[in-house]
């Protein structure tokens, strides 16, 4: 049996749409030409914009599209529970692990205050070099993440490097390209960096596909694989589906939305070539 397993990860803040369809149909494809499995995980961490009418309905959208899964929240698993909210004790063990080796401290910043420290602009939605403001206070001797932000400590100056399955040899520095970044929320919540980590790696995930937005994350996340002992899957970063405009699709973009459209009478068959006019769904194979 295959050792390949791939994973689909939405979050239920929104109904999917275009782009998560050319994302998730080349994930599937590419579990299914390794004769592998493929996860569903439901990242329903955001408790503000999650629902429950989003999580049936992505579940409902994936099966429309015809992806067929072996793991997820609908039908259970050897690695569950396959909601993030469900998980917390993981990410609890993952922050004390980096507190008891000094690579994480906590921050009292406000967004205001990282936004007049900026100084340099991001891309799209990605978190801003954080100025240093906090990391050499001293340190606290607590046991329990809550009340403070924490952010890692990253080491000034290294390249991260890693190939890409479909983006190619990539190449990031440490301190330039990104900075400390946030691994746990002051409201209780691990960070979407720390949490994909220790998911991945729970879930025995050994390909994962995603956007090509999220190349930089990618060089967190192996510091963060790194500083926990844990093997790196390796990374397939599809192209970006856009608007007219040239816009990256999100989830605002509901004419685009995949239940938009099936209410409109679409079929899935003319879901998957209009996926393919936007970017090709055969792109290399898993290796």
């Amino acid at each position: 049996m295959s050792q390949y397993r791939g994973r689909l990860a939405p979050s239920p803040t929104g109904y999917l749409h275009l782009g998560h369809a050319h994302t998730f149909l080349i994930a599937a494809q590419r579990a299914t030409e390794a004769g592998g499995t493929l996860v569903v995980r439901n990242e329903d961490l955001d408790r503000r914009r999650c629902r429950a009418q989003f999580v049936t309905a992505m579940l409902e959208d994936l099966r429309w599209l015809g992806i067929v899964w072996q793991e997820g929240p609908d039908q259970g698993g050897t690695f569950g529970p396959y909601s993030q909210s469900e998980r917390q004790s993981y990410y609890r063990e993952a922050w004390q692990e980096l507190y008891h080796l000094g690579l994480i401290y906590p921050c009292s910043c406000s967004r205001r205050d990282l936004a007049l420290a900026a100084s340099a602009p991001q891309d799209g939605d990605d978190e801003a070099i954080y100025p240093g403001t906090c990391r050499t206070k001293t340190r606290l001797l607590v046991k329990d993440p809550s009340d403070f932000n924490w952010r890692f400590r990253i080491p000034e100056g290294k390249t991260i490097q890693f190939r890409d399955g479909c983006q190619g040899d990539q190449r990031f520095t440490a301190g330039t390209d990104f900075g400390d970044f946030l691994i746990w929320r002051k409201d209780g919540v691990p960070a979407y960096q720390l949490a994909v980590v220790v998911d991945d790696h729970a879930m025995k995930i050994s390909e994962v596909v995603r956007g090509r937005d999220l190349l930089k994350s990618t060089a967190r996340q192996l510091l963060l694989c790194h500083a926990l002992g844990f093997a790196r899957p390796r990374f397939y970063h599809c192209n970006l589906v856009c608007d007219d405009r040239g816009v990256r699709l999100a989830k605002r973009h509901d004419a685009l939305s995949l239940r938009r459209l099936r209410e409109n009478g679409l079929m899935p068959e003319e879901i998957r070539t209009r996926v393919l006019s936007l970017g090709q769904l055969r792109e290399n194979s898993p290796h």
